[in-house]
């Protein structure tokens, strides 16, 4: 898959007829504490708090013109994804039906149900929540959205593309995996621009699969992804995404669920912004390499900041929430 700019410009116009861009800063206290010019893409202000809202754009708009017989669409996640879609159809008149593992939070199950889906618990992560999904929509005749598809990637590049036509000159940029199509997107975008910026994975150490497929140079699945950052909480890769960050990132880091309690906790005391623990995962992976990251010019992606109040209460005294 490549990306260019016209893809991007029109990628864009399409995006920022239901938003305004995320404006990315570079905060001063980070700076003091990290040693680097640290910009901040605040993917956190965003109408869902996250991300994928514009993946959600740009796929339902592709579904609606190719396949315009659909009367819904129905996929699997573990909130921001869901919520992306679900905003995204029910805006078009389509049925949002949506599956997420038991135990999933709280709070993100409320806003989709609040953004028109109909809520189904399944399973007891969400690789196992995405199989079920898949069933179900080719049992009753709906869309099944892919956590990685080339339309949503479109979108979610959006947020690269506003990052890097701002900050062209960065060295390097931190990104986290979940499936995939924040990093995917970051790495066309860089290469559709002839940028040099390196671009870094950021994984969960209780949810490896992307950093094992990389380091194997085949896809690796895991037994389980057990962390409370969950938008990388996945067991399985996806071949498509794969194939362009096994090529195009620096490298792929690991961060405990302890780092990214440590980021939460950062990102709020120095900015006095709400990350969740993927959102923060970023932050988490520069500050273990913050020695390798002296004096340069970096960018970490707040890809999201819905966490649950409990989770973020436990988090501020100090602790991990546990999963």
């Amino acid at each position: 898959m490549k990306l260019y700019r016209d893809d991007l410009l029109e990628a864009t116009d399409l995006v920022y007829s239901q938003m305004r861009p995320t404006p990315q800063y570079p905060w001063p206290q980070l700076k003091a504490r990290l040693g680097c010019e640290i910009w901040v893409k605040h993917e956190n202000h965003t109408p869902t708090g996250a991300f994928k809202v514009r993946g959600g754009i740009t796929y339902v708009d592709w579904l609606k013109r190719t396949q315009p017989e659909v009367n819904g669409i129905c996929s699997a996640t573990r909130g921001n994804h869901g919520q992306s879609q679900a905003r995204a159809a029910v805006a078009v008149g389509l049925r949002a039906l949506i599956y997420v593992p038991h135990g999933n939070s709280v709070e993100k199950n409320a806003a989709m149900r609040a953004f028109g889906a109909e809520l189904v618990e399944f399973g007891e992560d969400y690789d196992t929540s995405r199989v079920e999904a898949l069933r179900v929509a080719e049992e009753e005749g709906l869309a099944f959205v892919p956590p990685y598809h080339a339309e949503l990637v479109k979108g979610v590049a959006t947020y690269a593309f506003e990052l890097l036509s701002k900050v062209p000159d960065l060295d390097t940029v931190y990104v986290p995996i979940g499936c995939g199509s924040g990093i995917c997107g970051t790495i066309l975008v860089r290469d559709a621009l002839k940028l040099k910026t390196k671009v870094v994975g950021v994984v969960s150490t209780e949810a490896q699969t992307a950093k094992l497929s990389v380091e194997a140079k085949r896809l690796v699945e895991t037994n389980s992804a057990r962390t409370f950052a969950d938008g990388m909480a996945v067991r399985v890769p996806v071949q498509e995404a794969y194939d362009i960050y096994a090529e195009g990132a620096e490298r792929v880091v690991a961060v405990t669920d302890e780092e990214v309690a440590e980021a939460i906790r950062v990102y709020y005391r120095d900015t006095h912004n709400l990350a969740e623990g993927a959102g923060a995962a970023a932050l988490a992976a520069l500050m273990q390499e913050r020695d390798r990251m002296a004096g340069k010019k970096v960018a970490v992606i707040l890809s999201g900041g819905n966490i649950d109040a409990d989770w973020f209460v436990t988090v501020m005294q100090g602790g991990v929430p546990e999963v």
